[in-house]
């Protein structure tokens, strides 16, 4: 008996050996080979079928990433009413992605009525989670709270971290409150799932909470919590986490380091950056593509192209990297960079997918190599609606928009268009200002359901104008529900550019009824109108408003409000907004050597042309237009043509046509029709009806009826389709009495459906506009209007006034003429501005057309007799009458 007890507690012992030896051999197998060997030997001893040798099996094999081997493991004891062999196979498969699997052994498991325990539901509820499978998560959330493991603490934490991933914040936050314990892993699973679902400020209160918990951070909790500082710029947080990982030691840690640079090029801290990475012992593919992407987006594209020569020594780099680069070649336009990346791609074996091609398409296009582009994409298996609109914006971006719009079309038989597709087809029907293509586009938006977009509506709007239909422009903003900054300055710069100053202003009050705050585009859209208007006063509320919202240093906007303040009468303002622009460029310089030409300050003009040059700013074809605009209108003839000499001898600019126009402008107001009748004779450039129409205007002035007749009929032969050309060789004839002439020419223009532009005038008294046109009765205050004139007639009379009848362009009676002399529109809203403002106060009147030589005289006569400063602007130049006398020095 003793001795068979002692043989069976020899034995047991045996078997403790064996089982122990076997065990500590199965947790040391350091490669596939030694777990086979242990495998075999395990099978030799007939233990395979032994629940806790094939649990360890299963488990080791799926530690080597070998799931099939796990699964024939798990075949040999099935079936097993052994739960720690299912927990074994489902935690394998779980490891190993296999989710779904792991999901439907999970199924069978439940089938086979073996209770799941503790162990099980972790790498459950992670599959569930990996799949984003919703369903079937809360139903294995039901099994726990039916089997009372709610309150464990690993299921807690996988249940945390399984809402979380679904983006169930709220369920997330409340199983982790009824949590009644919980670890840095639960607070982890916290703020890692407020921090990847965008909820920055609620992981960083989270991550306060577990400091205050006394929980101690790991490298998952610090690089959970960084991407919140990132993303909410939160440098003061950002900075107390880094010193908490330097603390702690986790800096050597790589996610850790990589979390830190992406944190700290959010913060535009590219010296943190650059010492965090130099310092880094270990860095991977995230780290070396943290850099190239972080200095590509910061556009530092020559850095991220050379960052990328250093990774390719080092790492193997993946698409993430690759397509960056190229995003980069194509900002650097460096083709010869951007063709050895796509044949890196080739020759590493890169499978391109739609996202890389796409890229590779616009890197071309930028680049400038448009057959390589179009080789991308007819080679290319799958396309989206990117690849369709690169190459179709590759296409407008290069002028090409009959190919653009061939490859629309087909596009319309592969897929289906977007908004995008829409917005760029728009923009070629308004560069081509083709409206009937833009009607076309515009049903097929209606078609498609974009009609409500507000991209799409705001670029419709745009295209209307730019076809010169703004009642249409007018239309589809009125119908628009949706209405954003950009629709708004769409809007005013249609009616500015469309001539519709009434409605511009219209919209620009309804703007500020509706509380949308404007911007320097909606400035440059206002500015205009209130230079046509003349409107001081707005012009002078938006300069307010510059100031207020702080757009004072943008240069365009101080041009802009220097045109403003020359065109509505003050060059002391334009002078002074001038003076403190602490940035000039070559239109600032322009801007300001105009305004002094319209005032007939050419010698201020010519000074101001001097410094510009002296201040290293080239002047362009425009700046000496203005300069020689500005000599004409001040007589200044010889420094006039030495500033023509200088466009081709110093800066070898061709002179154009409006140079030439300018010349022949800057000889016929002195005078000296003969010489600019020579100089329009001897140019390379053929004449046009602007060049005639100059020297026909200073010849009818002088009295030169010979050179008067024959200059007409060079106008008459261009056939113009400017009506003011028709009109002004009309006039000449008129003046010389030749009636018959004058009605040939006036038949012509009604035959061509041509129209004359009504000659009109305004006044602004007590912000309110008055407009008056030649020959208007039906205006406020008539009467007494006529009665001032006929006061002021006589009085002039006794001065020595005599009408100047030449002015009447009518066959009718010399009484009849000095009437309609009376009713030229500057002289009513003189008269006007004389009756409705106070005694001695200067007026200021805007008319639209060039006044005619009696009202010139009568305006200087009024400003002398009633002892007022009088301000008049017509289509040319600003005239100041006072005492007597006009600043243009009769150059007008």
């Amino acid at each position: 008996m003793k001795t068979t007890t002692k043989l069976s507690t020899l034995h047991r012992a045996s078997n403790q050996f064996l089982y122990s030896s076997l065990s500590k051999a199965l947790s040391s197998a350091s490669n596939p080979k030694q777990l086979l060997l242990i495998h075999s030997k395990i099978i030799t001893l007939g233990l395979e079928n032994s629940s806790f040798f094939s649990g360890k099996l299963i488990s080791k094999y799926a530690q080597f990433k070998d799931p099939n081997s796990s699964f024939s493991v798990f075949r040999q004891v099935s079936p097993s009413a052994n739960v720690y062999q299912w927990n074994s196979i489902i935690r394998a498969l779980t490891h190993n992605g296999l989710f779904s699997k792991a999901l439907g052994f999970y199924s069978q498991m439940r089938k086979m009525d073996v209770l799941p325990d503790k162990c099980t539901f972790p790498s459950v509820i992670n599959s569930c989670a990996a799949l984003v499978d919703v369903d079937i998560g809360q139903v294995v959330h039901q099994n726990v709270l039916k089997m009372d493991l709610g309150s464990d603490l690993y299921i807690g934490n996988a249940l945390v971290d399984m809402y979380a991933r679904f983006g169930c914040l709220d369920e997330a936050s409340k199983m982790f409150d009824r949590m009644p314990e919980r670890d840095v892993v639960s607070w982890n699973s916290l703020i890692s799932g407020y921090s990847a679902n965008g909820y920055w400020v609620e992981a960083l209160e989270v991550y306060r909470m577990a400091r205050i918990a006394g929980i101690v951070p790991d490298s998952f909790t610090v690089s959970s919590v960084l991407p919140a500082c990132g993303g909410l710029v939160n440098v003061k947080e950002g900075e107390l986490v880094h010193c908490l990982v330097e603390k702690i030691g986790l800096h050597d840690d790589v996610v850790v380091s990589n979390g830190l640079l992406s944190m700290y090029f959010k913060y535009n801290r590219l010296a943190d950056v650059r010492k965090i990475f130099d310092e880094m012992v270990v860095r991977d593919t995230v780290t070396w593509n943290t850099l190239i992407c972080g200095y590509s987006q910061m556009e530092l594209y020559k850095e991220s192209t050379e960052l990328f020569m250093r990774m390719v020594n080092k790492f193997k780099p993946d698409l993430l990297t690759i397509t960056s680069v190229l995003r980069a070649c194509g900002h650097l336009h460096d083709l010869e960079f951007g063709k050895f990346i796509h044949e890196y791609m080739k020759k590493s074996g890169f499978q391109s997918d739609v996202t890389a091609d796409n890229i590779l398409i616009d890197m071309y296009a930028k680049c400038g190599d448009l057959p390589a582009s179009r080789e991308v994409f007819d080679r290319m298996v799958c396309r989206d609606s990117v690849s369709w609109n690169s190459m179709i914006n590759c296409y407008i971006q290069y002028v090409n928009y009959d190919e653009a719009l061939k490859l629309a079309k087909i596009m319309k038989v592969d897929l289906k268009v977007d908004s995008i597709t829409c917005v760029m087809l728009l923009s070629v029907s308004t560069q081509l200002a083709e409206k009937d293509l833009g009607k076309e586009i515009h049903c097929d938006v209606v078609k498609l359901g974009f009609d409500s977009d507000l991209i799409v509506n705001n670029s419709m709007v745009d295209m209307y104008a730019k076809c010169g239909l703004l009642s249409e422009s007018l239309k589809i903003f009125e119908n628009m529900k949706t209405r954003d900054r950009v629709t708004w300055n769409t809007i005013i710069a249609a009616c500015v550019q469309s001539g519709d100053f009434t409605s511009g202003l219209r919209m620009i009050n309804q703007m500020r009824t509706e509380g949308v705050m404007p911007d320097v585009a909606t400035v440059l859209g206002i500015l205009p109108m209130c230079s046509f208007f003349a409107s001081k006063r707005q012009g002078k509320e938006i300069h307010g408003c510059i100031f207020r919202f702080g757009f004072e240093t943008h240069v365009p906007t101080g041009n802009a409000l220097i045109e403003m303040y020359s065109k509505c009468g003050s060059l002391k303002n334009s002078t002074r907004v001038f003076d403190h622009m602490k940035v000039r460029d070559v239109v600032t310089w322009t801007a300001m050597i105009s305004a002094y030409g319209m005032y007939g300050e050419g010698s201020k003009a010519l000074r101001a042309f001097e410094d510009m040059k002296a201040t290293g700013v080239i002047p362009d074809h425009v700046a000496f237009v203005a300069i020689i605009y500005a000599c004409s209108h001040s007589g200044l003839v010889e420094e006039g043509l030495a500033c023509f000499d200088q466009m081709q001898r110093d800066y070898n600019l061709e002179p154009r046509i409006e140079h030439y126009a300018c010349v022949v402008d800057l000889l016929s107001r002195s005078g000296l029709i003969s010489k600019a009748e020579k100089f329009i004779n001897s140019m390379p450039l053929k004449p046009d009806a602007s060049l005639w129409g100059s020297l026909l205007s200073a010849c009818r002035s002088s009295g030169n009826i010979e050179a008067a007749e024959r200059v007409a009929e060079h106008i008459l032969e261009l056939k113009s389709n400017d009506t003011g050309y028709y009109v002004l060789a009309s006039n000449v004839y008129a003046s010389l009495g030749k009636w018959e002439q004058v009605r040939m020419i006036r038949k012509s223009i009604k035959a061509r459906g041509l129209k004359k532009d009504p000659g009109c005038s305004w006044i602004e008294i007590k912000r309110r506009l008055y407009v008056f046109g030649t020959g208007d009765k039906f205006f406020e205050q008539f009467e007494e209007v006529n009665k001032l004139l006929g006061i002021i007639s006589g009085l002039m009379a006794k001065e020595g006034y005599v009408a100047d009848l030449r002015c009447v362009l009518h066959d009718v009676e010399e009484d009849e003429k000095r009437d309609l002399l009376c009713g030229h529109s500057e002289r009513l809203a003189i008269a006007f501005g004389l009756l409705n403002t106070e005694p001695g106060t200067p007026l200021q009147i805007m008319k639209n057309l060039r006044v005619c030589g009696d009202c010139h005289t009568v305006t200087k006569y009024i400003s002398m007799i009633m002892q007022r400063e009088i301000l008049v602007r017509d289509a040319n130049r600003f005239h100041l009458f006072k005492d007597g006398t006009c600043s243009c020095g009769d150059h007008w």
